[in-house]
């Protein structure tokens, strides 16, 4: 297969709010994200924001009202939510457990503590990770890792 040069960047990953409001205060006051970028466009994008993960990274956060494209379709209120092609979205973190502790304190739920996992032996690989759930049902994983 021919290479295609070096592989394209990684710029963001969009997610609904349920409460506009609280997912920008959980991003920013509780994961260390900064507010970037705050925008609306006149019947279709009712609020959005791209918060900064540091590196030039970012989560997108659309509010209800906004039309944006996605695979499937929205979720009625009545429905709970289920699995997407998205399974969970990782930060790359310097401490995996005082990151998790703060998600925690800003009102994430847990879904797996801290611990560390051997991926391969041949190179030695090993990850300390913990994953939560946000404010919108959106799982994140917190991974702090020497090797990758």
């Amino acid at each position: 297969m021919k290479s295609l040069g070096s592989a394209p960047g990684f710029h963001h990953v969009a997610i609904r709010a349920v409460d506009f409001d609280e997912t920008i205060r959980f991003y920013t006051e509780g994961l260390g994200f900064r507010l970037h970028f705050p925008f609306s466009v006149p019947g279709r994008i009712d609020r959005a924001a791209f918060l900064d993960a540091g590196d030039g990274r970012f989560v997108e956060v659309f509010g209800q009202g906004s039309t944006v494209q996605a695979e499937g379709r929205r979720r009625m209120r009545w429905e709970d939510r289920t699995e997407g092609a998205l399974l969970h979205f990782c930060l790359k973190v310097e401490d995996t457990d005082a990151s998790y502790a703060r998600a925690l304190a800003a009102g994430a739920v847990s879904r797996v503590e801290p611990g560390t996992r051997r991926l391969s032996e041949e190179p030695l690989v090993e990850v300390r990770i913990a994953f939560v759930t946000g404010p919108n049902g959106e799982v994140i994983e917190f991974m702090q890792s020497e090797q990758m």
